[in-house]
């Protein structure tokens, strides 16, 4: 079992600037693929990006050029980086963990709000 926990989220005003961190309960990056997801009121939960074991990135074709995911792993964390933050931003960011193995497990955090205010 891996237990992921998200913080940074908040309150923030339009064209700020965000870092999400997510910290795995146990060292996992060697084996999982890390990604970010959002959930925006009375949407589906879409993914951001995804950091694969060996540090290569991937985006969802919207988030390209303001989201910046990254790993630091004496710290054992994940960062997602957002610039240039606009309302439409606004969701519950998700963190997940999800096993090589395609039939291996897959972990959700709890969720960080990023609330974004013109």
């Amino acid at each position: 079992q891996v237990q992921l926990v998200e913080s940074g989220g908040g309150n923030v005003q339009a064209g700020d600037s965000l870092r999400l961190s997510c910290a795995p309960s146990r060292s996992i990056f060697s084996i999982y693929i890390m990604g970010w997801y959002r959930q925006a009121p009375g949407n589906q939960r879409e993914l951001v990006a995804t950091m694969s074991p060996t540090g290569t990135t991937n985006y969802a074709s919207d988030a390209k050029g303001r989201f910046t995911i990254s790993r630091d792993n004496a710290k054992r964390t994940i960062y997602l980086e957002v610039d240039k933050l606009v309302p439409e931003d606004t969701a519950v960011y998700y963190c997940n963990a999800r096993h090589v193995v395609m039939s291996g497990p897959s972990y959700w955090g709890q969720g960080t709000q990023v609330t974004v205010s013109s």
